[in-house]
């Protein structure tokens, strides 16, 4: 099957098949959420793409909670990249993933360049290497039209919401903080730290700044 070419004549490469998972929707005469389409279409692709197929992901685990979707979004890239081997174009907003181009010699991090002028932005749509260095969430919600009263009160809410971040890994009660000694082994330091942390209360951004800093424990052991 197929389409027809407009094209006297076309060199057809080596693909076997392409596959997609972009978008976000809810199929709700079939009764399945956005998460639930999304990973019926992941799993489509990772049971059936080869290592002649051209594969697009877009933002893969932004339906269900942050771990668990960043958790998904890694093995299913992971798995792409290490045993498939399809030619793939993984967006994504989890800035983990980028450290995959340090595990795995067939990865590599792009990103589309922007200008800031003051709270506005412009993007260029240029390709340039390397993972982007930050998020624009406020700036495109501003070019679409949310509110300014909306967007200060965002900008306020992150603010508040990054300091509360670090305050729950850095602020550690008195006695736990005593106990992590010089020679405490990681996993120990980890453990506790876990133990301290309320995952039904974190944000999504305060839940990533624990993430950071329990790779940090890490790194550092």
């Amino acid at each position: 099957g197929g389409r027809l070419v407009p094209a006297n004549r076309a060199e057809r490469g080596p693909l076997d098949r392409i596959f997609a998972r972009i978008g976000a929707s809810d199929a709700l005469a079939g009764g399945r959420s956005t998460f639930m389409a999304e990973m019926t279409e992941t799993a489509n692709i990772l049971n059936n793409a080869t290592d002649r197929s051209l594969v697009l992901m877009d933002e893969v685990g932004r339906g269900t909670s942050t771990f668990d979707g960043l958790s998904l979004a890694w093995a299913s890239a992971e798995r792409l990249a290490r045993d498939v081997r399809a030619f793939t174009l993984f967006a994504t907003h989890y800035f983990e993933l980028t450290t995959l181009a340090e595990e795995l010699d067939a990865v590599a991090n792009v990103h589309l360049d922007a200008v800031e002028h003051g709270e506005r932005i412009v993007f260029l749509h240029a390709v340039r290497e390397g993972p982007a260095n930050q998020s624009y969430g406020l700036q495109v919600a501003a070019l679409a039209g949310v509110p300014r009263s909306v967007i200060e009160a965002a900008r306020r809410r992150l603010a508040e919401l990054e300091a509360r971040g670090h305050a729950h890994i850095e602020a550690l009660p008195e006695p736990a903080a005593r106990q992590m000694g010089l020679f405490e082994a990681a996993d120990d330091r980890i453990h506790r730290a876990l133990a301290l942390l309320d995952p039904d209360a974190l944000a999504p951004r305060e839940a990533l700044e624990a993430l950071y800093e329990l790779k940090r424990i890490v790194d550092d052991d």
